[in-house]
C-alpha cells in the first residue's frame, strides 16, 4: 500500500511520515485523537476530513511546534536497522514484558470489585486480555524470526554480502503480518480508550482502579510508539534494504 498520496503533482506526507521526521510531532496528533501509528499511511487532511477534526488547529499546532528551539531527543530515522531492532526490544518489548503482569492483576481485582457497578470495566478487561495475549505471541514471532532477519541484512549490507536465506520468502510476509496484528491491537486499545472515557475513572473509584486507568493510557502511548518505529521506520527500510542486496 502507497503511504503517500500525491495532489496538484505534489507529493504529501503521510502524518506517519511527519512524525518519522520529527516525533515530537506525535503529541500535537495524540491530543488531536489522530492516529499515526496503525492508522499512519493517510495524510493528515484526509484524516481530519474523516474524523471531523479542524485541521487549520493542527497545522496550527505543528507550525508552533516547528518554531520551537532544538530538535528532537532522538532522530531514529538515522539509526541502523539493527540498531534500531535492538532498542525496540530492549525498550518497548521490555516495557510490555513488565507492564502485563501489573495489568492482569488489576484489571482482574477491578472486574471484581465494580464489574456489577461499572459493567464497562469487564468489556475493557477483556479487550485488555486479548491485546496481551496477541502481544505475548507477537513479540516472540519478531524476536525469532523477524528481526534476526533484519539484523543479518543490515550487517550484509555494511560487509557487501549476499542476502541472507530466509524460511518465509520475502520480508514483506511476515511484515504484513505483524502490521495487521499492529493493527488489531490498536482497535482494541481505541475501543478501551472510549470505554474508559480516556482514561478517566468515575469519582468513586479506588486507587486500583484509578492505577489500572493511569497504566493503561501509559500503556497505549508506548505501544503507540512501539508501533511507529516498525511501522514507519523499520518495516519500509527493512523492504528496501531486500531489494538492495544482491541475491
Amino acid at each position: 500500500m502507497d503511504i503517500q498520496e500525491v495532489k496538484n503533482n505534489e507529493t504529501v506526507a503521510t502524518v506517519g511520515e511527519m512524525v518519522t521526521e520529527d516525533y515530537r510531532k506525535a503529541e500535537v496528533f495524540k491530543k488531536f485523537g489522530i492516529d499515526f501509528c496503525c492508522g499512519g499511511k493517510i495524510p493528515l487532511d484526509e484524516i481530519c476530513s474523516k474524523k471531523g477534526i479542524n485541521v487549520a488547529e493542527v497545522k496550527q499546532a505543528l507550525m508552533e511546534l516547528d518554531e520551537q528551539q532544538g530538535q528532537p531527543t532522538q532522530d531514529y530515522n538515522t539509526w541502523e536497522l539493527d540498531f534500531l531492532s535492538d532498542y525496540i526490544i530492549n525498550t518497548h518489548h521490555k516495557y510490555v514484558n513488565e507492564a502485563l503482569p501489573l495489568l492482569d492483576e488489576f484489571s482482574a481485582k477491578v472486574v471484581r470489585v465494580h464489574g456489577d457497578a461499572h459493567p464497562e470495566v469487564i468489556e475493557i478487561a477483556n479487550h485488555y486480555q486479548a491485546v496481551a495475549n496477541e502481544l505475548r505471541m507477537h513479540m516472540h514471532k519478531e524476536e525469532a524470526i523477524l528481526f534476526p532477519y533484519i539484523r543479518q541484512m543490515a550487517v550484509a549490507k555494511r560487509n557487501n554480502e549476499s542476502l541472507p536465506p530466509s524460511t518465509f520468502g520475502t520480508v514483506k510476509a511476515p511484515i504484513n503480518m505483524m502490521e495487521s496484528e499492529h493493527d488489531s491491537a490498536g482497535k482494541k486499545l481505541q475501543a478501551i480508550s472510549e470505554l474508559s472515557n480516556s482514561y478517566n475513572p468515575p469519582v468513586e473509584a479506588c486507587n486500583t482502579y484509578r492505577v489500572l486507568y493511569a497504566k493503561l493510557q501509559e500503556f497505549e502511548k508506548d505501544l503507540h510508539q512501539h508501533i511507529h518505529l516498525e511501522n514507519n521506520i523499520l518495516f519500509p527500510k527493512a523492504i528496501k534494504l531486500e531489494t538492495e542486496l544482491p541475491s
